[in-house]
């Protein structure tokens, strides 16, 4: 395979697309966001990465907490309407119905399948983007998108993102800590 050179930037493939939510001056807001993943297991913390102008960033600033919620592929409409059009210049707390968790303080949107409620941990000043850094306060499932008790890809049909397109998972490929079992040296 001949490879060239691209130049750095923040290229990854794919990116799991994700709904912030954050209070921000007493209302729920969501924005879509691409830039979040898993940030430690113990104790479990997650984070995202959000341009220092966005209008959730002032939530989550002022109530300390956001959630990361994880839209099905049957609500991307509704997803990329949350991240085409800025809170500070329309109300989004209709788009999704809102409910509240442990801490009372971050919306969750009731029709995406997982929802993460997070208290903020901390916040590293990137450049352009603040990456938060949040703890994890609880997780809340719809029981039908379950598997043995977690969360079931296959059955939350969550929106990937990459190269300004969004896509539905496709099939299982083989199983992680499983599959290199199978490598032999050549």
């Amino acid at each position: 395979m001949d490879k060239i050179t691209l130049g750095p930037m923040p290229y990854m493939s794919v990116m799991p697309t994700v709904l912030v939510g954050a209070n921000v001056k007493g209302k729920a807001n969501y924005m879509t966001a691409a830039w979040a993943t898993v940030a430690c297991m113990a104790p479990p913390m997650v984070c995202v990465a959000l341009n220092k102008a966005r209008y959730t960033a002032k939530g989550i600033e002022e109530n300390k907490s956001f959630s990361l919620n994880i839209p099905s592929a049957q609500h991307v409409v509704e997803t990329d309407h949350c991240g085409l059009v800025s809170g500070s210049q329309e109300d989004k707390s209709k788009v999704f119905t809102s409910f509240y968790g442990k801490l009372k303080t971050v919306p969750l949107a009731k029709e995406c399948p997982v929802n993460i409620e997070c208290k903020l941990f901390s916040e590293v000043d990137c450049g352009s983007h603040v990456l938060y850094v949040g703890e994890v306060v609880e997780i809340h499932a719809d029981k039908a998108c379950l598997t043995d008790g977690k969360p079931d890809v296959a059955k939350i049909h969550p929106i990937v993102y990459s190269q300004a397109t969004y896509f539905d998972i496709g099939k299982p490929v083989e199983k992680a800590f499983s599959a290199g079992k199978k490598y032999t040296k050549k």
